[in-house]
């Protein structure tokens, strides 16, 4: 049995696609999607709430689809392109959804915002004008400790392309 001094940690190199952009990475075999956009690329706009795939605060967007980045494997993610927040908008040019959001007071605190907004992102692109249920069906996978539900569900509605 090996002993600590002689334990060697895996790794592996990748070339992440996030927001359109690659970025060679090294990472080891244990750490989340989570982990690296947050501590290897800077990209904080993903929160670590629960690190168990419940809170949805760090949603992206995985080849267009939201997933939990503290529940992907970075070593999982393969050629599949990453957006986060940050790939959105910036603040000269928000993305429907982040203005709709400023505009509806859907953010209150902050903390949940961009789970919320990469959601209901995935949610327009798939269906430009869904129905209330449809949107709190799309954003049931996210929680707010603030209780605005109300203001992020008229925000997404805001966002929509009638």
């Amino acid at each position: 049995m090996p002993t600590n001094a002689n334990y060697m940690v895996s790794t592996a190199n990748l070339a992440l696609e996030v927001n359109g952009q690659s970025y060679p990475v090294e990472v080891r075999h244990h750490w989340t999607l989570l982990d690296v956009l947050r501590e290897q690329l800077d990209l904080t706009g993903s929160k670590r709430g629960c690190d168990r795939g419940e809170c949805g605060s760090c949603t992206v967007l995985l080849a267009g689809q939201p997933v939990y980045s503290c529940q992907i494997l970075a070593v999982q993610v393969g050629s599949r392109p990453i957006v986060t927040i940050e790939g959105l908008g910036d603040l000269s040019d928000l993305d429907p959804v982040q203005q709709a959001f400023l505009d509806n007071d859907g953010g209150q605190c902050g903390f949940c915002t961009p789970g919320f907004v990469m959601s209901a992102r995935a949610l327009l692109d798939a269906n430009p004008n869904p129905s209330e249920d449809e949107i709190r069906q799309a954003l049931s996978g996210n929680l707010c400790r603030c209780n605005a539900y109300g203001r992020i569900i008229e925000s997404v509605k805001a966002a929509r392309r009638e």
